[in-house]
């Protein structure tokens, strides 16, 4: 059964549309899939998978995802649908995506805000909800060999390498300098160099005027 559609950018991983279905014993667990969905785009947006269909098992479900011309479709279905079938309706939502206006979908800066395509996404997933329809039965036994350029990912690994990158970025983030009073690395090698003798001049002198003061002192008193 086809669970949850989302529709998003790849350039910058912004989620456009949606479409979920909520069944009353899995309603707990839809925001926990619609995140994880989110998680897939935005690990797509960054470079992450060099594919263009995958499929992610996650619990006794999987995510298919399909990447074509900067658009991500992602669908979530029982581990027990069929995955050339799931490749199928993600196609069908491809083709319809690509008539619209190209300036439209760049100009999109809200998450899903492509509201006009929530019910295209709505009308093709009944299309898909009986696996046992002739129109279904006919895709699955269409071109068997459909099924050998879908690769299968772990989510543990995508997570695994997800902290790795982030671990790598903060050990290349180059630490800045504190700042300084001199305001300026030649002031500061120059402040270095001569304080230290200022302030022995300023002490001497400091001394020897005491010294001066204590000897006019004791020749008034002398007197």
């Amino acid at each position: 059964m086809v669970k949850i559609t989302i529709v998003g950018r790849a350039r910058d991983g912004l989620p456009l549309a949606q479409r979920v279905r909520y069944m009353n014993e899995e309603n707990c667990y839809v925001s926990c899939y619609r995140q994880q969905a989110e998680f897939i785009l935005q690990e797509i947006s960054r470079g992450a998978f060099m594919a263009s269909k995958f499929t992610i098992p996650v619990d006794h479900c999987s995510f298919n995802c399909l990447v074509e011309n900067g658009v991500v479709f992602i669908v979530l279905c029982d581990s027990s649908y069929p995955r050339k079938l799931a490749f199928h309706y993600l196609q069908d939502l491809q083709k319809e995506f690509d008539k619209f206006n190209k300036t439209l979908i760049d100009n999109i800066t809200r998450p899903y805000t492509f509201v006009k395509f929530d019910g295209i996404i709505a009308n093709f997933s009944r299309q898909y909800i009986d696996t046992r329809t002739q129109a279904n039965l006919s895709k699955l036994n269409a071109n068997r060999k459909q099924d050998l350029d879908i690769i299968t990912e772990d989510m543990s690994n995508i997570l695994e390498r997800r902290r790795n990158s982030e671990t790598l970025e903060r050990s290349q983030v180059t630490p800045q300098p504190a700042s300084s009073i001199w305001c300026s690395p030649c002031l500061e090698v120059i402040a270095l160099k001569w304080v230290p003798i200022m302030i022995t001049v300023i002490t001497s002198m400091t001394l020897l005027w005491a010294i001066l003061v204590l000897t006019d002192d004791y020749i008034v008193t002398s007197w």
